[in-house]
């Protein structure tokens, strides 16, 4: 039912409300929403905020957008973990409309007879005004009455006070609101900063072993993976993620480069869960005991680094829940249970889950796994295939985990469709995989990461640069500035970013011409790398990616997602975009060379009013990656050769606190239906 005045397209509002959008801890959350009304009277809003476990709202008035009349907009910053409720209220601006006839009046020249009636009304609101204002503030308010009748002033002067910045400022401060409209109440899901910034870097612990006297790989212990540890640390990446760290089935076991006749010394793939040894809620032998894990996860700590477990609800053959006759998987007619399968690729070592044999057992089972895991130290989860399993079962999950753990993160693994990617997130989890992989030109970056911004409130994308699946064409055949410049790309483009290991070490072999898998796959075997002697050797790509995670944590604006904005270059290799933080001001413009091969020249315009900086001749930027600083203006020369420096990213001078706001939002031109 529409209220007295109306109140139309309440943003961020999820799915007509059936989900919370979502926001972290110190983010600056912006809301808008379009308010309207009859006839010429002025209308404003204000936006009520109710923080968790409160019932009193905190009250801002919003502010009309600059080319849309009847937009307005306010933000606001939550400071804790747990569900925020939001309302927008219309109203009628009584005071806005009598000033603006008034002052239209007096321009027009109408005498103070002409003007009576307007007068006193003024004085009567200015009456009613000061009865609810702080005894403190009322005595400017009572005055423009005073002076509003008082015969013996001049005309002007009879309309100073009222009309002066201190009575419009008590009257900004203590708005009178009348034919008040209540909106709806939405809600935003707050959590911790690390969903929204991190930095991770993925390795298989089993690969941690080094090699043995005769050269041959040695299985990698917990041990092992936390002297890894200071490595990880030395790049700057704070979240590590481990493929599964589970017992692996012998049934069906897969060999070197995914084969099927695997020889008596192949470790099988760890997506390949289960076996005598245990399930889920156990580990490799050879990688240790639960006591070493522990001791694993303490070490991480120590270096401000967390883990991240893989999630991959599937089992082996041997797996406890498949010998112990649990109904949890698909029986064909021929009395086998299936396995998994998207052709033409088979898995015949995997058993998927058929969740809806029996729902609750299975559900109760994986709260269990979960929350036993969490128990153990484990905050973040890396969800497998999570678009191959009932939505209904994450929304419920998610929840259920939440309502004792909020501080869990659960990333989706989920490269589909764009209706199950954002459905997924809409149920609760806290990052997304993405496309990015596959966005490499200079206009599928633009509008990639454009609807990564409009979607913030429902995606948070995380944008891996490889993966143990993905070895994407333009880094088998882009050369080593490739690796940089994907890195530079994707450590910029988003607050939250991933690489797997070998990236580094510019690993970039297929397993054959059109695959993306790669030659010798870590999936299916042991892969001990020499990091050091390359980084000796200068051969490694570790110290860009330290700088990058160096640079990000340097600057606020690179953890901001919402900020996003692409500006004008006039060159198809080369993009140039900025970033920009609504708190402190921070504001950062990253030029980068699309193309490997070849020296790119360009020039870049700078948007002043994207980035809220006063329009100015000139003004010194500084590289963070190079250290050198230069004068920009509105149009600027860059050249970036791949073979040296295949991106900028320059620090601008601060934005004017006054413009802040405006950073959080996009001003709209036209209607919004």
């Amino acid at each position: 039912m529409t209220g007295r005045l109306g109140i139309d397209d309440v943003r961020p509002q999820i799915s007509g409300r059936q989900h919370p959008a979502k926001a972290v801890v110190g983010e600056v959350v912006p809301v808008s929403a379009l308010v309207w009304r009859e006839g010429h009277d002025a209308v404003a809003a204000t936006l009520n905020v109710t923080a968790p476990d409160s019932t009193t709202p905190t009250a801002t008035t919003m502010t009309p957008e600059k080319f849309n009349q009847d937009a307005v907009h306010a933000v606001f910053v939550p400071d804790r973990v747990g569900t925020w409720a939001f309302r927008v209220d219309a109203w009628s601006d009584v005071f806005a409309t009598w000033r603006n006839a008034v002052t239209k009046k007096l321009a027009a020249g109408q005498s103070e007879a002409e003007l009576a009636n307007d007068l006193a009304h003024g004085a009567e609101l200015f009456d009613r005004a000061a009865a609810q204002t702080p005894e403190a503030e009322a005595g400017i308010l009572r005055r423009a009455a005073a002076d509003l009748r008082d015969r013996s002033l001049p005309l002007t002067g009879r309309v100073a006070t009222g009309l002066g910045d201190d009575a419009t400022a008590v009257l900004a401060a203590y708005p009178l609101r009348e034919l008040l409209t209540h909106g709806p109440i939405c809600e935003v899901k707050v959590e911790r900063t690390k969903a929204l910034f991190s930095n991770w870097y993925e390795f298989f612990p089993r690969s941690t072993g080094g090699r043995d006297a005769e050269g041959n790989p040695v299985h990698g212990t917990f041990a092992t993976t936390a002297a890894a540890l200071d490595r990880v640390k030395r790049m700057g990446f704070d979240t590590v993620y481990f493929p599964p760290i589970h017992p692996i089935g012998e049934i069906n076991r897969k060999g070197r480069n995914n084969t099927l006749t695997p020889e008596p010394h192949d470790v099988g793939s760890p997506w390949a869960i289960g076996s005598k040894e245990g399930g889920h809620d156990a580990v490799h032998p050879a990688l240790g005991t639960m006591d070493d894990f522990r001791a694993m996860v303490a070490r991480a700590e120590e270096l401000g680094i967390e883990v991240a477990l893989d999630l991959a609800l599937q089992a082996a053959p041997d797996h406890p829940w498949a010998t112990e006759g649990r109904p949890f998987f698909t029986v064909l007619a021929d009395g086998t249970i299936a396995y998994a399968e998207n052709p033409p690729k088979k898995y015949q070592d995997i058993y998927p889950i058929n969740f809806d044999n029996a729902p609750e057992e299975i559900y109760a089972e994986v709260l269990r796994v979960v929350t036993f895991w969490v128990e153990n130290g484990v905050s973040t989860f890396r969800v497998d295939n999570p678009h191959t399993k009932p939505a209904n079962f994450w929304e419920w999950l998610i929840a259920e985990v939440h309502r004792d753990h909020p501080e869990v993160i659960f990333l989706a693994e989920a490269f589909t469709r764009p209706a199950r990617q954002y459905g997924l997130a809409k149920l609760g989890f806290s990052q997304s995989y993405s496309y990015f992989t596959w966005k490499t030109t200079k206009e599928e970056l633009t509008e990639f990461m454009t609807d990564c911004v409009d979607n913030a409130d429902i995606m948070r994308p995380n944008l891996f640069v490889n993966t143990p699946d993905i070895l994407h064409e333009s880094l088998q055949t882009g050369g080593r500035a490739m690796f940089a410049i994907r890195a530079a790309l994707a450590a910029t483009l988003s607050p939250l970013w991933g690489v797997y290991s070998g990236y580094e070490l510019y690993e970039h072999v297929p397993v054959k011409p059109g695959s993306e898998e790669y030659l010798d796959s870590e999936k299916y075997e042991l892969r001990p790398r020499d990091f050091e002697a390359a980084l000796a050797a200068g051969d490694s790509l570790e110290p860009y990616l330290a700088k990058l995670n160096w640079i990000r944590g340097e600057q606020p604006a690179l953890q901001q997602l919402r900020t996003l904005r692409f500006h004008e270059v006039d060159n198809e290799h080369v993009i140039a975009y900025s970033k920009t933080d609504p708190i402190t001001g921070n504001a950062v413009f990253v030029v980068v060379n699309l193309d490997p091969r070849n020296v790119q020249e360009a020039t870049v315009h700078v948007d002043y009013d994207v980035l809220g900086l006063p329009e100015a001749e000139s003004y010194t930027v500084t590289d963070q990656v190079t250290g050198a600083s230069y004068q920009w203006s509105e149009k600027n020369f860059v050249r970036l050769n791949p073979q040296l420096d295949v991106a900028h990213i320059f620090v601008l001078p601060t934005v004017p606190e006054e413009r802040r706001e405006a950073l959080a939002y996009r001003e709209l031109k036209d209607y919004r239906p």
